[in-house]
């Protein structure tokens, strides 16, 4: 158990909340929709941190988080952004998108960076972590039946690791597994217990 103060999660991602209740941290969500742009010339690491940091600003500035009256109550952010060549690939609107994703993946070492923050009335904490993830080559049909039998449109890259796809076509990662799942949360624990919330 890690000792901590109110978490509220800004983030719908049932993957987040699978993660933190693995780690068995107790939290509320609460999710308001919010600008995912960012400076133009910004450092591809410090992206999802600037990202993660303004959907914190948006719950803590939101009439759902004034419930909570205790100035500690602290609000978990993160983003996640696939990086390939030092350029960041989104989330795909489409099929076709999809696919054409996978096919730039395909047989490439890419980078999954998770921005985090975590912020209270008091302080904040801003950090990201970095995953290689190498994928085999990928065929046509492989990439065709992941994208139509999962759909994978709302994930950065267009791809989730613990899917199918992950299974049986990443060749090797180094680093934090769960980083790819848009969670670094052993780390998350880590800066929990060294903070004191």
């Amino acid at each position: 158990m890690v000792p901590v103060n109110r978490i509220v999660l800004a983030s719908q991602s049932p993957r987040r909340k699978q993660l933190l209740e693995w780690a068995e941290i107790p939290f509320d969500v609460i999710v308001h929709t919010t600008d995912e742009s960012y400076p133009e010339g910004m450092p591809v690491e410090e992206v999802p941190v600037h990202i993660a940091r303004n959907k914190a600003l948006a719950v803590m500035n939101g009439e759902q988080f004034k419930r909570f009256e205790e100035p500690s109550v602290t609000v978990l952010a993160a983003d996640t952004v696939v990086v390939l060549n030092n350029t960041i690939i989104g989330k795909p609107f489409n099929r076709n998108e999809a696919i054409q994703v996978l096919q730039q993946l395909s047989g490439q070492q890419h980078l999954v960076i998770t921005g985090v923050v975590m912020r209270n009335a008091e302080h904040e904490t801003a950090f990201s972590d970095i995953t290689k993830v190498w994928f085999h080559p990928l065929t046509d049909d492989q990439i065709a039946f992941y994208v139509d039998k999962y759909q994978p449109f709302d994930k950065a890259g267009a791809y989730a690791i613990q899917e199918w796809i992950g299974v049986t076509g990443i060749k090797s990662i180094e680093g934090d597994f769960y980083n790819v799942m848009g969670l670094p949360v052993s780390r998350v624990v880590q800066a929990l217990r060294n903070n004191s919330w």
